[in-house]
């Protein structure tokens, strides 16, 4: 798991929380599409376009790249569509966010839609041979955000507050658990003080935090001997392996690991 960025709404500097699973060091799913989520991605992979999207909730700093990247495929190489994996939930509100305005293009004759292969999950969905499950976390309303995990390898939690019924479900293998993570304990967003008291030793030790609000907030993390993610931090998953912070790569660091998917 690769981060592009790990900021909340107003963390400009640390970029648009956001990350790619590579497979064979390829990217094979974006999760979320913050405003600057796009040009990060270019700027890691080069000029292609990320084969498959999953959009864990409808707040803009998790879905304001897609108008952008709407145009570019409707005004360039549109072959082959990238995947939307959109929670059947958040297919109302994502229309009426985004896919509503009249014109998307000013010649007319496209639909937002036309530039992607929707595709609505609600339990669960396969991409390239693997089986990912997904299910509500707990961020503003009920049911209007997700999580998603890769039994085995990881979870990834999107916003949300503390959910340990839902780790003990689908993260009791020794899988990475990337989990949103402030300093300030909120009405929507886990804080640091909820680590310790929601979870146990076993679990945090496995936790690579982000969508933090400066790089301040970040040392006041690991300063509580956590693990707090960098822009361009990479994350090497095993299959039922416990993940250790050995293993991270920092952003300065030219080694690349690989995710060990098959």
């Amino acid at each position: 798991m690769r981060f592009l960025g790990v900021g909340n709404a107003q963390a400009v500097e640390l970029g648009s929380s956001s990350a790619v699973l590579e497979q064979r060091g390829n990217p094979l799913l974006l999760i979320d599409c913050g405003p600057d989520t796009l040009n990060r991605f270019r700027q890691r992979y080069g000029e292609i376009e990320p084969p498959a999207l999953f959009i864990t909730h409808t707040h803009f700093d998790h879905i304001g790249g897609l108008e952008s990247w709407f145009y570019r495929l409707m005004t360039g190489n549109r072959s082959p569509q990238p995947r939307l994996y959109i929670p059947v939930k958040l297919l109302p509100i994502l229309q009426r966010r985004i896919a509503d305005y009249p014109n998307l293009l000013a010649e007319g004759g496209a639909n937002f839609w036309d530039a992607f292969q929707l595709i609505p999950v609600s339990e669960r969905f396969w991409l390239n041979h693997l089986l990912f499950d997904l299910f509500p976390v707990r961020h503003h309303e009920h049911d209007t955000a997700f999580g998603l995990a890769l039994k085995g390898y990881f979870l990834y939690t999107g916003d949300t507050r503390p959910i340990p019924e839902l780790l003990i479900r689908y993260a009791s293998r020794g899988e990475a658990i990337f989990h949103d993570c402030s300093v300030d304990i909120g009405p929507s967003h886990t804080g640091l003080a909820d680590i310790r008291r929601a979870y146990r030793p076993e679990q945090w030790r496995r936790m690579i935090f982000y969508h933090y609000a400066s790089e301040a907030d970040r040392l006041i993390i690991e300063g509580e001997g956590l693990h707090a993610a960098l822009p361009g931090s990479l994350y090497p998953l095993s299959a039922t392996a416990a993940f250790s912070p050995l293993e991270i790569e920092y952003p300065a660091v030219e080694q690349r690991h690989r995710i060990e998917v098959n």
